[in-house]
């Protein structure tokens, strides 16, 4: 109880600062037993769940300071005193309440996975019976299945071990009914786990440290794969055999220990093994008996050197020097080599330097080739490690003649007929030094010609048929073995080629595989395969034997087309001969095209557009094109439309006439497609040869009528005529002569004579039959005008131009026919009929009218002479019932004149007329009787 006086004074001088309420009594821990000086784990536990309940207190005694005074606290506190003074013998240790059973200071261990049984037992005087007790992992009630009533006053239980199990666990007897005793509470700490597993895999070194080895012995193992949880350690023992002595070394963080002996145990035999142990159990592993040699590395060689040997062009000294002295212990040594720049080793065999040598010779090797050189060692026995490879040690083996001839070929240049030809060939394979030069030697109808060529390639012009060669190369030491080769003439015919050839990429080569020539001899003794990069025509080229039908190239780019051909090489009369050559395309790896194509719209008419564009550049194909899309549209609705790879035209058709299009083509390969750019058209409103074919109907219309037209004038001329232009009595076969009893009979004119504008007429004041006969002649002329006018033809009644007038004192031409035109002049009198003569004279206004004269007019001698009288000419005007009245002096315009038809119902009163003087002309208004 001393330990914890201290803490009690403190907290009951703080009483000012205590809660208002007192909760139980182990919740009052945390100021009792703070957790950096609790020795327990119970007591760990039960203060770090008191300061869970410290700010409560804070709170609460906050609000208490308002309603109580601090003495009413401080005698709450002395009672809580008399509780804490005996916190000490609390819950674990108060035996007078229940006590828990397996029961420690310390946690108990338990092992995950196994059953656990605990058993709670009550103490002799307490309240409560085993059917009061509640068995708790943390505040987790456990299940009563668990439980197992052992007696009135002790319960059992048993549970599997699992990590969501929380600690304490505890036991707690209470009433179930309302009651005031205190509730008894007793509780244990359980510490969860996995006992050690068996340490496997033991093994110890002991490195050479400068010219002996180490006294250190370092040692690791696999502790297994589960870990224990709860801590663990492990300890290393080693002792020598047939001694007590035990050196041991542990740790609990890592899986490896280092003993040191002082002084490395040389010829002598140790005993090693490691123990685990925890709180669960303790295990050893298998122990490890062995000669201390066993357990040493020694350094690689030192100072490894490579010599060549003059005379000896494939062999190469390789020489070095013991790590360690040999009464330490003896050594053995391997020796590894490879060609420069290679990662591939080779490897001499252990036994040819099992003895304790310090040099070897490598032999068998390839002429003026650098090779490197690595030396390691171990015990003689083969006990322990073998040491590092030594540093790399490199030499070069001597020049010898070249042991293979060059690789040759031949390239057609592209000239007019091919006969410019290049030679080309490699170093050969096993050149066993530097190649200075190359003899060249062409034979063309049987002349030989040999030249000397620094450089890989020559060209030349065949002139005949074919050309043979023959190249060597050559070194220092000597030349190589001559190469051949026949070059035809492009068009020979040649030996049958490879019966197919195809490529594939495995591991990021072209693998190209064929199927060799039909079986007959002679078969091909070597292949050559040529690649070709499109389209700007980098030649590669490989040769390999004939007995192989496939290779990998490895020399290609990525994206890049190229022509891939496969040529078998015969072998006829000590001439190697091209035969047929096979040729395929071939990528080495296919990408997305770089661009599309450029649309360019031609021929559009009303419904279709003729699209064309360019093949794409081959560097921006990037791969075999599968074909192309055609997008188009107008508005915002597209339509698509495929077409093959080798299209480069295509015609849209069924769109909309008058309408904007827009149009481009998508360009697709296995890896991915590529839109070109947009371009725009118009279709239009009518086709080509729409327009020609409507003015051609319109033409070929237009002549139907007119030829319809011409030929219905033609077949209905006369009704035609009748409609238009009716018919006009000839006044030559007018009867108005007939009227007049005093006018006697004329002969008939003929049918040829036509009446003119305006007729003349003559009277004789004087003379009543002069008035019947100008009567009678002026009927049929009022009538013939009236009709001439209303049908349209002839002159009109005023005329612009004057004609030459005519007297009625001139005398008709008596050899003028009926046919006849003769000019008219209108006679004006000054006075009417019956004025006195000769008071007046007459006024004659010219008429234009061609029209015949009357049959009176132009027989004058039917008419009673007039001489010595006067005449007066009558004329109708525009109205029926007006006179012409003239101004005396002025001379009349026949223009002012005109006539009009007389009604056929006045033609009696003209007749009735009796003759003799009238004091005036009253002209006739009904016209003239029909004929």
């Amino acid at each position: 109880m001393t330990p914890y006086s201290s803490q009690i004074d403190s907290c009951i001088g703080q009483s000012d600062r205590l809660p208002c309420s007192f909760a139980p009594l182990w919740r009052v821990l945390a100021c009792i037993f703070p957790v950096s000086q609790t020795t327990s784990k119970v007591e760990k536990e039960l203060a770090r769940f008191a300061q869970d309940i410290t700010l409560e207190l804070q709170r609460c005694y906050e609000n208490a300071e308002q309603t109580r005074t601090a003495d009413i606290m401080k005698q709450k506190l002395l009672r809580l005193f008399g509780l804490v003074f005996f916190l000490p013998f609390g819950c674990a240790y108060d035996y007078s309440c229940a006590k828990i059973s397996p029961d420690s200071t310390q946690n108990i261990p338990v092992e995950l996975g196994k059953d656990f049984t605990a058993t709670c037992n009550l103490s002799e005087n307490s309240v409560y019976s085993a059917d009061d007790i509640t068995w708790f992992f943390g505040n987790v009630t456990v299940p009563r299945e668990s439980y197992k009533k052992l007696n009135k006053s002790a319960v059992a239980v048993t549970v599997n071990v699992s990590r969501d199990m929380n600690n304490p666990l505890m036991c707690k007897a209470a009433k179930q009914d309302l009651s005031f005793e205190e509730p008894c509470i007793y509780g244990i700490f359980l510490d969860k786990g996995y006992p050690p597993l068996k340490p496997k895999d033991l093994n110890c070194i002991a490195h050479q440290d400068g010219r002996v080895i180490s006294p250190k012995l370092t040692c690791s193992w696999d502790p297994g794969t589960r870990d224990p949880i709860i801590s663990t350690s492990y300890t290393l023992h080693t002792k020598y055999l047939d001694s007590t002595e035990n050196a041991t070394s542990n740790t609990y963080s890592t899986h490896s220990l280092t003993i040191n002996f002082g002084t490395f145990p040389n010829h002598m035999h140790l005993m090693v093994w490691v123990e685990a142990q925890n709180i669960l159990g303790t295990v050893t592993s298998d122990l490890l008996s062995v000669d201390s040699e066993s357990f040493a590395k020694p350094n690689p060689p030192a100072h490894v050197r490579v010599i060549p040997e003059d005379g000896f062009p494939t062999s190469l000294m390789v020489n070095w020097t013991h790590p360690i002295h040999e009464t330490t212990f003896k050594l053995r040594y391997h020796i590894r080599y490879c060609q420069a720049g290679c990662s591939v080793w080779k490897e001499i065999l252990e036994n040819s330097t099992r003895a304790y040598i310090e040099s070897y010779r490598l032999q068998f090797l390839q002429p003026y080739t650098d090779y490197v050189v690595q030396v390691r060692c171990i015990h003689q026995k083969s006990l322990g490690y073998w040491s590092d490879w030594s540093l790399n040690a490199t030499a070069r083996t001597p020049e010898h003649f070249p042991s293979s001839g060059p690789d040759l070929w031949r390239v057609y240049e592209e000239d007019s007929d091919n006969t410019v030809i290049k030679l080309i060939w490699k170093d050969p394979e096993q050149s066993n030094g530097k190649i200075l030069g190359y003899n060249v030697t062409i034979y063309e109808d049987g002349h030989p010609e040999t030249r000397v060529v620094r450089s890989k390639e020559l060209k030349f012009s065949l002139n005949g048929e074919n050309a043979s060669i023959k190249v060597t190369a050559y070194n220092s030491v000597g030349a190589s073995h001559e190469s051949t080769l026949t070059i035809p003439r492009p068009g020979t015919k040649l030996r049958p080629g490879v019966k197919g050839v195809n490529c594939s990429v495995q591991d990021g080569q072209l693998s190209v595989n064929w199927l060799a020539p039909s079986h007959q001899r002679p078969f091909p003794t070597a292949y050559v395969i040529e690649w070709v990069s499109v389209p700007n025509k980098e030649i590669g080229w490989q040769k390999v034997l004939g007995n192989v039908s496939n290779v990998s190239l490895k020399e290609l780019k990525p994206f890049k087309r190229y022509n891939v051909s496969v040529n078998p090489i015969y072998r006829v009369r000590h001439f190697d001969s091209p035969g047929t050559q096979y040729t395929i395309q071939a990528y080495l790896e296919q990408g997305p095209p770089l661009k599309g194509p450029d649309v360019n719209v031609t021929a559009t008419g009303k419904t279709s557009a003729r699209l064309n564009w360019n093949e794409i550049p081959i560097d921006d194909q990037q791969g075999f094109l599968t074909n192309y899309t055609i997008f188009y549209k107008t508005g915002n609705s597209w339509q698509s439309v495929g077409v093959p790879s080798n299209t480069y035209s295509y015609k849209l058709t069924t769109l909309a006439s008058d309408s904007h299009y827009v149009v481009h083509i998508m360009v697709s390969n296995q890896k991915g497609s590529k839109n070109g750019s947009e371009s725009s058209f118009y279709t239009k409103k009518y086709d080509d040869g729409e327009i020609d074919v409507i003015v051609v109907i319109v033409c070929l219309s237009f002549l139907f009528f007119v030829v319809f037209t011409t030929v219905l004038i033609i077949r209905k001329k006369e009704l035609l005529k009748r409609r238009f232009w009716p018919p006009v009595p000839n006044p030559s076969h007018s009867t108005i002569a007939n009227w007049s009893p005093d006018c006697p009979n004329k002969p008939d004119t003929p049918k040829e004579s036509i009446l003119a504008e305006v007729s003349v007429v003559e009277v004789d004041m004087d003379d009543a039959k002069s008035l019947c006969d100008e009567d009678k002649a002026v009927m049929p002329l009022k009538k013939y005008f009236s009709e001439e006018r209303s049908s349209g033809i002839g002159g009109s009644s005023g005329m612009s131009t004057p004609r030459q007038s005519v007297s009625s004192n001139d005398e008709a031409d008596s050899g003028q026919t009926t046919a006849s035109t003769v000019q008219y002049s209108a006679v004006v009198s000054s006075g009417y009929k019956g004025q006195t003569p000769g008071t007046q004279a007459s006024v004659f206004s010219r008429s234009e009218s061609t029209q015949p004269l009357l049959e009176c007019e132009e027989n004058p001698e039917h008419l009673p002479e007039a001489s010595g009288h006067q005449t007066n000419s009558y004329f109708k005007r525009h109205r029926a019932n007006e006179q012409l009245h003239m101004d005396e002096g002025e001379e009349p315009s026949f223009g002012s004149l005109s006539f009009s038809p007389m009604e056929e119902e006045d033609s009696p009163t003209l007749t009735e007329d009796p003759p003799g003087p009238a004091s005036g002309y009253m002209p006739q208004q009904s016209g003239y009787r029909p004929q």
